[in-house]
C-alpha cells in the first residue's frame, strides 16, 4: 500500500498573464502547489491527497477533474452546496507581481467545519502539510478543529510540516496572526518559514533568529527561505546554508516557495540529508520561476 501524504488548504482559480488584458486560467493555491510538486517528484510508492472544500459549480468540478487527472487524490474534498472556489488575478507592475483576490464565498473556508471528515482525511497519513493561509481563512473554532486533527495525526505517527506563509490581509490583527502561527508551529516537526515575511512581525534580524525562534518551540527541523539568498536548514544539532544556483530567466515567481517546499519534503521523505534536500529544493524553484503560473509540467522538474 502506498505511503500517504495529505496537504490541507485552499485551491483557487488563478488568472495569470494580463498582457493585452488576456489572462490564462489555471488552478493553484499554496498548499496545492506544494502537493503538485510532491506528486511530481515522488514515485508511486507515495500517494498525495488534497484536502479542501469545493462547491457544485462548473469550476469546482473542473478542479476535481484537474487534480484526478494529475494523480492528486480527491476523496477527501468536501462539497459545500452554496459555495464556490475563490479566485485571484496576478498582474505585473514595475517588475513585481501584484495579486487581487475574490474569496468571500470560498468553500475552502469551511473545510474544517466537519470534525469527523477532517479526522478521516488525515487518518493513516505519513505526512500532513498545511500553511498559515490554511489557518487564516478559517474561523477561530474551525482553526481549533484543524489543529486538533493535526495533533491526533501526529499522535498516530504522522510527521507534520507547516509553512507559516504570512498574509496579514487575511488576519484580524498582527497579534492574532503571530499567536496562531506560533501555536501551530509548536505542534509541527518541520516548519518552512520565509525570513523576509517573518522579520517585520517577529523582529527577526537574521535567518538564524528565525530558525532559533522555531527551534525553541520544539520544532525538529526548520527550513528558512530567503528569496534569492541562501536558505538555512537548522536542527538542534546541525545548520546547513545553501545558496540557490544562478537563474538567468525569471518569468514568474509565483509558487517558487511552494515548489521549494514540495521538493524539500519529497527529498527528505526519500532519505536525502538536509543539504541534498535543500539543493533539490533550490533547483526545483529555479525551474518553476522560469515559467508562467504556479504549476509547471511535472516532466520539467523530475
Amino acid at each position: 500500500m502506498a505511503k500517504r501524504i495529505v496537504s490541507i488548504g485552499e485551491c483557487m482559480i488563478e488568472m495569470s498573464g494580463g498582457e493585452d488584458r488576456t489572462y490564462r486560467l489555471g488552478y493553484a493555491g499554496d498548499t496545492l502547489n506544494t502537493a503538485w510538486y510532491l506528486r511530481a517528484l515522488l514515485d508511486q510508492d507515495w500517494s498525495v491527497d488534497y484536502v479542501t472544500a469545493l462547491g457544485q459549480d462548473r469550476y469546482s468540478s473542473d478542479i476535481r477533474a484537474f487534480l484526478d487527472d494529475n494523480g492528486i487524490g480527491t476523496n477527501h474534498i468536501q462539497t459545500i452546496h452554496d459555495r464556490r472556489p475563490g479566485l485571484y488575478m496576478i498582474h505585473q507592475e514595475k517588475g513585481d507581481r501584484h495579486f487581487t483576490y475574490w474569496r468571500d464565498s470560498s468553500a475552502a473556508k469551511l473545510l474544517a467545519d466537519d470534525k469527523s471528515a477532517l479526522a478521516n482525511a488525515v487518518e493513516g497519513a505519513e505526512l500532513v502539510y498545511f500553511s498559515g493561509i490554511t489557518l487564516a481563512i478559517l474561523a477561530p473554532r474551525a482553526r481549533g478543529r484543524l489543529l486538533g486533527a493535526i495533533v491526533k495525526a501526529r499522535d498516530n505517527g504522522a510527521r507534520i510540516a507547516f509553512d507559516t506563509n504570512l498574509r496579514p490581509a487575511l488576519w484580524s490583527s498582527p497579534r492574532v496572526m503571530a499567536g496562531v502561527l506560533t501555536a501551530a508551529a509548536s505542534l509541527c516537526d518541520i516548519v518552512l518559514p520565509t525570513h523576509t515575511d517573518e522579520a517585520p512581525l517577529f523582529g527577526d534580524k537574521t535567518i538564524d533568529d528565525t530558525a532559533d525562534r522555531y527551534l525553541e518551540l520544539g520544532v525538529e527541523e526548520v527550513v528558512v527561505k530567503d528569496g534569492s539568498k541562501e536558505a538555512l536548514i537548522a536542527t538542534a544539532n546541525e545548520r546547513v546554508r545553501i545558496a540557490p544556483p544562478p537563474v538567468t530567466n525569471v518569468v514568474d515567481a509565483t509558487g517558487a516557495g511552494d515548489s521549494f517546499n514540495g521538493a524539500y519534503l519529497s527529498a527528505r521523505l526519500t532519505g536525502k540529508n538536509l543539504r541534498e534536500a535543500a539543493e533539490a529544493a533550490h533547483r526545483t524553484a529555479g525551474i518553476v520561476i522560469g515559467h508562467k503560473g504556479a504549476l509547471v509540467d511535472p516532466k520539467l522538474v523530475r
